[in-house]
């Protein structure tokens, strides 16, 4: 088989046509070897780009389409189709098959009849958990959590215009709900799952991704871990790299939505008080951990750029009704935006072939810049939105490409700024006035944008002006506002009169405390650790080490907390992400942090070339706790492309009494 491939792969792009390269490399894929083989065959050739056997003449990649002129068939229909919403994943009294366990089911099997709504058919499912659910019964057990059903499924998705293309249908691997809504609608796609603190989720994950031997559009794999990004979860749901599962089995994944020290430092809870409840309200752990947008993605080992690009990935919105904090009703709490005027928006860019479909050059180990960005899976699609303020959700989900959102108008009396409320998963101390946000893969931000200033019919675009070249990151260049930037349409609603609106003033939001720092002095720091991320024989290390499953590089204690140093020398951009808790940043490039990106809580941080503005960032230090539950987490490079290619490590949580308590 390696002779074949290596025969395969002895050609120059020069002398094919794009097609030819496009299948070529699904071929490669098709025939079951991994990039890590395919690296150890010597069919890479250092950093920057993928060479063929004998040279460097590989160039130019396609996925960096920004230099190589347009690979996907050109958009010349914008704004003909809707945003697509994601629908609200529904809850279930009970699951279909076996219930819920602190760890595996007693029944083997999930049996189903077959032909069930947009699912198919399908049957005999076996769970493939076998790990015990931390704290369990301690958190209520099964009686306590609220349910769902989804499924990783390949459904027909078309990108563009249908009526531009109407027969482009990409094969995209997606979640899917596997109940309907009180309209009868499956909801698929791009998901929201809506959550609250203080009810656990119970969510039941079905692989019915297509079996070996299937065309998979020569990327992928058919095996699952979904990670819920930025969730105070134990390991064994957090959606790790090596817990992943075939096609055929489910797995039970727990979320028990409680905040950050509830078993360590916090362990008789905290009051938060608000003018509505003056003597306070209280819940378990520390309420200043409170945490509001995350999502969940694909983490398969050596897969996860390739099966996240493929469609998996989609929004958990948390909500903290128990303290009336961001309470997911506008009359209410903090009084954000909610309902229908609450929308989360993924941005992720592509490359399509002539006939729509996805292409994923597994040769790219530097990153994937796609030339059509994608909002909900949708090229330049629009939205009609009433004259109020909404609530928009960014999330830059990749897989390489950093990104810079602004607005621009039809209405030049009007100032195109937005009111920040939120930084990755967490609402800030308090809303700021924003004219951009500069997002890193993985990296949120949520926004009001109040359109009851514009005229019925004005049009504002949401645009991504930032300049990236290729998978290195990007330049820090601000480009000019043009048809090529923008990358969704909103249209004004014609009515005269203004719709109701319950949210708070702007003004209001800028000058009352959403969520404050935590008080982490009282956590004393003893360790102290750096990390480097760089290069090595053409891949991605950490600490000169490439990632290894059988690997662990820190044993941090259970409940303590400790000081991390992540630096980079320069020439790359690495959003870098760390599982379990959020951190707070102490310094970047020496300095105490000013930027409105460092402050706030966060899960992933930007170092390496353009991390803010055109300045690079070789040093960043931060807290970091490690409390609440035991086992391994993962820290990786969230250019995806970057994790996949070796630039991740993991670290378990141990009690004081473990032999490598410290190490």
């Amino acid at each position: 088989m390696f002779k074949k491939i290596i025969k395969v792969t002895n050609f120059s792009l020069q002398e094919k046509t794009v097609e030819r390269y496009m299948k070529e490399v699904r071929d490669i894929e098709a025939a079951g070897v991994s990039r890590r083989d395919l690296f150890k065959m010597g069919l890479t050739a250092g950093v920057g780009g993928l060479a063929a056997i004998g040279g460097r003449n590989f160039l130019p990649n396609l996925a960096e389409a920004a230099t190589t002129g347009i690979i996907s068939p050109p958009c010349t229909k914008p704004w003909s189709e809707p945003l697509p919403i994601p629908g609200t994943a529904v809850s279930v009294a009970n699951f279909a098959g076996p219930l819920g366990d602190k760890g595996q089911c007693s029944e083997p099997h999930n049996i189903y009849n077959p032909g069930k709504g947009p699912i198919g058919d399908y049957e005999n499912f076996t769970e493939a958990r076998s790990e015990e659910h931390q704290r369990w019964d301690e958190l209520g057990g099964f009686a306590a959590c609220t349910k769902y059903e989804l499924m990783a499924k390949e459904i027909d998705w078309n990108f563009y215009s249908s009526a531009e293309y109407p027969a482009f249908n990409s094969k995209v691997w997606t979640y899917v709900d596997m109940n309907p809504n009180s309209k009868g609608e499956f909801a698929t796609g791009v998901l929201r799952l809506k959550a609250q603190y203080g009810s656990p989720v119970l969510m039941r994950m079905y692989n019915g991704l297509p079996k070996e031997g299937r065309d998979t559009q020569g990327f992928g794999i058919s095996q699952c871990s979904p990670h819920l990004h930025n969730a105070h979860n134990p390991p064994e749901s957090d959606g790790g790299p090596m817990r992943f599962f075939d096609s055929g089995k489910w797995w039970d994944y727990w979320y028990p939505n409680v905040r950050a020290g509830f078993a360590s430092t916090h362990k008789t809870g905290t009051i938060r008080t608000d003018a509505a409840n003056p003597k306070g309200l209280w819940c378990p752990g520390d309420w200043k951990e409170t945490q509001s947008t995350l999502w969940f993605h694909d983490h398969r080992m050596d897969f996860t750029a390739s099966n996240v690009y493929k469609g998996l990935a989609s929004f958990y919105t948390l909500f903290s009704k128990d303290i009336n904090l961001d309470t997911d009703d506008e009359t209410t709490g903090l009084r954000l935006p909610s309902g229908q005027y609450d929308i989360p928006l993924l941005f992720t860019d592509k490359v399509l072939d002539q006939t729509g479909q996805m292409f994923f050059d597994s040769f790219n180990i530097e990153g994937i810049i796609g030339d059509q960005q994608t909002v909900n899976f949708k090229i330049k699609p629009y939205l009609t939105v009433e004259r109020r303020k909404y609530r928009f959700r960014f999330l830059d989900g990749g897989p390489s490409r950093f990104i810079e959102l602004s607005l621009s108008s039809t209405n030049t009396k009007v100032p195109t700024t937005m009111t920040r409320i939120a930084n990755c998963g967490n609402l800030l101390p308090k809303a700021q006035v924003v004219s951009s946000i500069r997002l890193g893969v993985a990296e949120r931000a949520d926004v009001i944008i109040d359109f009851s200033k514009y005229n019925p019919g004005d049009v504002i675009y949401l645009e991504n002006r930032l300049e990236q070249l290729n998978g290195k990151g990007p330049t820090g260049k601000i480009l000019a506002s043009s048809t090529k930037t923008q990358l969704l349409k909103f249209i004004v609603s014609t009515a005269t009169t203004l719709p109701v609106d319950n949210s708070a003033t702007l003004a209001t939001l800028q000058t009352q405390v959403m969520v404050p720092f935590p008080d982490r002095t009282k956590n004393p720091i003893k360790i102290k650790r750096k990390f480097d991320f760089g290069t090595s024989n053409g891949a991605w290390v950490v600490n000169g080490k490439f990632f290894s499953p059988n690997l662990i590089s820190a044993y941090p204690i259970e409940g303590s907390q400790e000081e991390w140093t992540l630096t980079s020398p320069g020439g790359w951009a690495h959003p870098v992400h760390i599982h379990h808790e959020e951190f707070q940043i102490t310094s970047r490039n020496g300095k105490a942090p000013t930027a409105l990106d460092d402050l706030s809580r966060k899960d992933v941080v930007r170092i390496g070339d353009a991390a803010q503005g055109t300045t690079g960032t070789t040093s960043i230090t931060f807290n970091m706790q490690f409390r609440d539950w035991y086992g391994d987490y993962p820290m990786h490079c969230h250019n995806v492309v970057h994790e996949d290619h070796a630039m991740m490590i993991r670290f378990k949580i141990v009690p004081p009494t473990d032999p490598n308590a410290g190490k």
